[in-house]
């Protein structure tokens, strides 16, 4: 893997191509109508509007820049390994210390989302998992000190 290139799953590199589509096409046309809205007020140096709508623009051509680049090295993984964990991996851990069954979903940067289990291969808990079988003993070091997870199960996303 190069320095540059990000792993995304399918979905991830689904969403990562709607959201481009959507800011080049429906979100460009919205904002060239404000600024066309804006102008029309007159004098651009005390319009409100008018800086409104550049700075959003300036934001947009950014991120689009940005998704573009991500796009451009982005390489698709479709774990079907359910020997290792890999990014696109579902894993079912015990966290010892709690006794509790916590089940995540091993993804690139650019897709995770703790709020719905999806973590990064590039995380603490995702690297010390990278790689790892059923049955090993994970264990992650946080703010609070070390959290100890035995790998329970690992399923493929169907």
């Amino acid at each position: 893997m190069s320095q540059n290139e990000i792993i995304l799953t399918p979905e991830g590199l689904k969403k990562l191509e709607e959201e481009l589509e959507e800011l080049k096409t429906v979100k460009r046309s919205e904002l060239a109508q404000r600024l066309k809205v804006a102008i029309s007020y007159g004098d651009l140096k005390e319009n409100s509007e008018y800086h409104s709508a550049k700075d959003d623009q300036a934001f947009m051509e950014t991120r689009i820049a940005q998704l573009e680049k991500m796009l451009k090295t982005a390489r698709v993984s479709n774990s079907a390994d359910t020997t290792k964990v890999g990014v696109g991996s579902i894993v079912v851990l015990n966290d010892i210390e709690m006794g509790e069954k916590i089940e995540y979903r091993l993804v690139g940067p650019a897709e995770a989302d703790v709020f719905n289990n999806k973590i990064s291969y590039e995380s603490p808990m995702g690297k010390a998992m990278l790689g790892k079988s059923v049955g090993a003993m994970i264990n992650v070091d946080a703010p609070i000190g070390v959290i100890k997870y035995e790998l329970l199960e690992i399923k493929v996303n169907s």
